[in-house]
């Protein structure tokens, strides 16, 4: 039905990561009380190894890993894993290369760019964006508390009710005065959005499209189909896993050092922003991806998608970087087309195009 789906140019592989989130799970249940980036990482790694195993003819097959959000810690975390065991392993894992979008990085340099994204976007006003640069030290992984109240203050009084993954789209409210639990990154600027009155979609977007999810995937029958429950036991399926967000042990401070590795190890890198997102904004990953002092490749030019442009890009020497205008944090979710060209372009290893037909 989706046009621009991915799997119409490519294999893929979803992994439901870490442990305990959406249908997957742990037969031993403290497990979810003991999980963290290292943990995962070792986990997924084990899941690729087996799972080759179990389907040998995709052995020899190139490899490419993609995430968003806080896969911007698993997915550079698990390349390096898979380059730690292929250079043990008999039969090496054909990595080639990694692609992020509005992706976790650095605290420190995440938690700025946040901050002055809401500040250069009018989301909150001069004298907080100054308090938050003045109180919070964002070196640290857990702020102050009145760091914490800037915080609240910004998102409860100056935001007002939009949707902070898409910061021109309309809200989501199937219900009276419902707030969302969803909680998709483990970073300090992210806080539940409130919901309220539902308006037209954007762009086609539908912005109860989470809601709707989580009926589906609720259903006994749907289940029963995935094969996703084989007790009797009813499964509430969610779109995160509270009890992971509140027992997580640890988390990697930047994942730069990892990017350095991979750069090194000939890696193909590429890390996108959907530039409405405000959760983790293009201004976070510019900021971070600064601090590695790459040399400029081909210089910064707008990239188009039936003649229109798509985003702006910049080539580094070992990195891509590039924007995808008008899109929030899930950048395929609003941005289909312009997805899906940025897609081809990274599986070809070709630079995004200047013109579109």
């Amino acid at each position: 039905m989706n046009k621009f789906s991915w799997n119409s140019i490519a294999n893929l592989l979803f992994i439901e990561s870490p442990a305990g989130v959406g249908f997957s799970y742990s037969n031993t249940s403290s497990d979810l009380l003991d999980s963290g980036d290292r943990r995962t990482a070792k986990d997924a790694l084990e899941f690729v190894i087996q799972w080759l195993e179990r389907f040998p003819r995709y052995k020899n097959r190139d490899v490419y890993i993609t995430g968003e959000s806080y896969a911007g810690h698993y997915v550079p975390q698990l390349a390096r894993e898979i380059m730690r065991h292929n250079k043990i392993a008999k039969h090496p894992i054909s990595l080639k290369g990694i692609m992020v979008g509005n992706a976790v990085t650095d605290n420190y340099y995440d938690n700025v760019g946040t901050i002055t994204y809401w500040w250069s976007h009018a989301m909150i006003s001069d004298k907080t964006y100054r308090q938050l640069l003045n109180k919070c030290d964002f070196h640290r992984q857990k702020n102050s508390n009145e760091c914490e109240s800037l915080y609240s203050y910004a998102m409860d009084q100056e935001f007002g009710n939009i949707d902070q993954y898409n910061i021109y789209a309309p809200p989501c409210n199937k219900s009276d005065d419902s707030t969302t639990t969803s909680q998709r990154t483990l970073r300090l600027p992210h806080r539940p959005h409130r919901v309220s009155k539902q308006i037209v979609g954007y762009e086609g977007y539908d912005p109860c499209t989470e809601k709707y999810a989580e009926i589906y995937y609720n259903r006994p029958d749907v289940q029963k189909a995935l094969h996703a429950n084989t007790t009797k036991i009813p499964y509430k399926w969610t779109a995160c896993s509270e009890t992971l967000n509140r027992n997580w042990n640890d988390t990697e401070a930047s994942i730069l050092p990892i990017y350095k590795e991979m750069i090194a190890g000939g890696l193909r890198v590429w890390v996108f922003s959907g530039d409405v997102d405000s959760v983790v904004p293009v201004t976070a990953t510019r900021f971070s991806l600064e601090r590695l002092k790459l040399s400029t490749k081909i210089p910064w030019y707008p990239w188009y998608v039936k003649k229109q442009v798509g985003g702006w890009t910049e080539v580094y020497e070992g990195l891509t970087f590039a924007t995808v205008r008008g899109a929030g944090h899930e950048v395929p979710l609003f941005k289909p087309r312009a997805a899906f060209q940025l897609f081809k372009s990274f599986l070809n290893g070709v630079p995004l195009p200047k013109s579109s037909n």
